[in-house]
């Protein structure tokens, strides 16, 4: 006698595959986090070429101060901008969550008080460097 018993055949189970930015609005904020990381990146570039630019003279350092008065480059800096701002807030946001936890006379620190604390000394060291560069411009 046949020991196998007729069976219909059974399809594997398939997890839903929905689109992973509708499942959690986490991500997407991760996502944004990331895409301005690559932001920061071009924008050390940026800062490179400049850097090497003036390193070849004069006539290789204006044409490359001449690039960054192009409308193109002003738009793309706008944009770095804007990513770098988010990219420093995020940035502080996250700091709580990775650091350890910091105690001060017995109480712990919350975590907005260290995302606060560090967006107010990163925004004033900005201040600072701008007007002292704004102080070395003739």
């Amino acid at each position: 006698m046949n020991s196998q018993v007729n069976r219909p055949a059974r399809r594997p189970y398939m997890r839903p595959m929905g689109k992973w930015w509708e499942r959690d609005p986490f991500f997407i904020r991760y996502m944004w986090r990331e895409i301005t990381a690559v932001i920061v990146m071009v924008y050390a570039i940026v800062c490179a070429v400049g850097i090497v630019r003036l390193s070849q003279g004069e006539a290789a350092w204006n044409g490359f101060l001449e690039a960054l008065r192009s409308p193109w480059s002003i738009v793309a800096h706008m944009v770095m901008l804007a990513g770098m701002l988010y990219h420093t807030y995020s940035w502080f946001e996250i700091m709580p969550k990775t650091m350890p936890a910091m105690v001060i006379d017995g109480k712990r620190v919350s975590a907005t008080t260290i995302t606060t604390t560090g967006l107010l000394v990163a925004a004033a060291a900005g201040v600072l460097l701008l007007l002292i560069l704004w102080g070395l411009a003739p």
